[in-house]
């Protein structure tokens, strides 16, 4: 291996329940009955860490943990193109 790169697989950090700096954390900020909260938990249950062993090697950047990009797909799919995003007032300027 070349100097300055690895095997190793590196993600960036994922932490779904990491406080801001500032109060609140982005767990506060999410009504109870929200719908992402529905799509945490399922995709949770579905145990897709399995899909983690497919990375085999490493290098180069950090990446997004699988888990929350799959998370991310599948709220984005739901959501409409936005709709229901900008319905529940998620965008906010």
């Amino acid at each position: 291996m070349s100097k300055g790169k690895s095997d190793k697989i590196t993600y960036k950090p994922y932490e779904q329940n990491q406080p801001y700096l500032i109060p609140p954390s982005a767990n506060e900020l999410i009504p109870e009955d929200h719908l992402v909260r529905l799509v945490s938990e399922v995709i949770d249950e579905m145990g897709i860490e399995r899909l983690l062993r497919k990375y085999q090697v490493g290098g180069g950047a950090s990446r997004y943990h699988p888990v929350m990009m799959t998370k991310l797909f599948v709220y984005g799919y739901i959501c409409d193109s936005g709709e229901d995003a900008a319905r529940q007032g998620i965008y906010q300027t």
